[in-house]
């Protein structure tokens, strides 16, 4: 059995269970005030090009997700976003358990977000005091479709936000993968000057587990340690994190593990498509989508691991292989050559 279901089946990288390993007997302070988390923030400020920004390590995207919003949001106020976005599809209502009304937009199929579908909801809701304010818009990049925004698209949607007063907060669990897409033109020191907030994932991207909350904004930073705390996020051992973000960003291995991911992809997609099976969606990061006969389901579930992700039609449905720092292009290979006989 060979596994695409998703970028997170494997542990870590092997230099990152080595770090922890030599670091195992020391002792350091904790919740993240340890030499190696210090370290680890000045290593991200640096590439990310921003000084003044505050970096708090999590343990997860949903945690990460659920803490920034019911953080930057006021009771009454609701947060934008992709029908299809994580908040919306994967969080088990997640953000509404907080009090906060998600407004979910339908999208052109790519699982983007643009200023006309955004404008359209704001203006609905602000115009009714008795309706959820917006007062957030919730991206990600990659999306859930593994399609990516250009900068000028980005850049778009930040403007219409500061215009509205609105905050643009970006969710970075696949953003190695994004920045080692052969379309991407937006570098990783872009992201302060385009949001308010956005967090590089890890847990995804080769880490054990971790997240890195960055805010940009300095008027959302007050009180977030004490946000952190409430929603218990907060990690006693928070040099586990700090050691491996480190890592993950010394030598450009940040890059490299989603370019790899990427490579392993495209591949995927290549050989995929010559086996006879269309694409539902044009992705150029770790997440491929295939339209996919019923009939053959079974077939392919006896030999590969792979995500069921929505029913087509009567006679097709959409899955989704995924590949990760840890694809081997043997497994791929192995993939393509089964596909081709597939419908013997």
């Amino acid at each position: 059995m060979i596994s695409f279901k998703n970028d997170y089946s494997e542990g870590a990288l092997p230099v990152i269970l080595e770090a922890l390993v030599k670091t195992n007997m020391e002792q350091t302070v904790g919740y993240g005030e340890d030499e190696y988390t210090q370290q680890a923030i000045e290593i991200i400020k640096d590439a990310i090009k921003c000084n003044d920004c505050y970096i708090r390590f999590l343990m997860g995207g949903t945690q990460t997700n659920l803490l920034a919003i019911s953080h930057m949001l006021r009771p009454y106020q609701a947060v934008i976003a992709a029908d299809t976005g994580h908040i919306s599809q994967h969080e088990a209502g997640a953000i509404e358990a907080t009090g906060h009304k998600v407004i979910e937009i339908p999208t052109d199929g790519s699982g983007k977000l643009d200023v006309p579908t955004i404008a359209k909801a704001y203006e609905v809701h602000k115009s009714d005091l008795h309706m959820a304010q917006p007062k957030m818009v919730y991206i990600s990049n990659p999306t859930e479709f593994g399609t990516l925004y250009s900068k000028a698209e980005l850049k778009a949607i930040h403007d219409y936000c500061k215009k509205t007063d609105m905050y643009l907060y970006i969710d970075g669990a696949r953003l190695a993968s994004a920045l080692a897409a052969e379309k991407n033109d937006i570098a990783l020191s872009d992201y302060p000057e385009y949001c308010d907030i956005f967090y590089i994932g890890g847990t995804k991207c080769g880490l054990l587990f971790g997240e890195a909350l960055i805010i940009i904004n300095p008027e959302l930073k007050e009180g977030i340690f004490c946000s952190t705390k409430q929603r218990g996020a907060t990690l006693a051992k928070g040099r586990l994190l700090g050691i491996q973000f480190a890592e993950l960003f010394k030598d450009n291995r940040y890059y490299k593990v989603g370019k790899h991911s990427n490579d392993m992809a495209m591949l995927i997609k290549e050989g995929v498509q010559k086996a006879g099976f269309k694409l539902y969606i044009d992705s150029y990061t770790n997440q491929q989508f295939f339209i996919f006969p019923n009939e053959l389901l079974k077939k392919l579930d006896k030999n590969v691991r792979y995500e069921f992700w929505s029913k087509l039609d009567d006679n097709n449905s959409v899955i989704r292989f995924a590949t990760s720092w840890a694809t081997d292009k043997k497994d791929v290979e192995k993939l393509i050559s089964f596909l081709e006989n597939i419908k013997e």
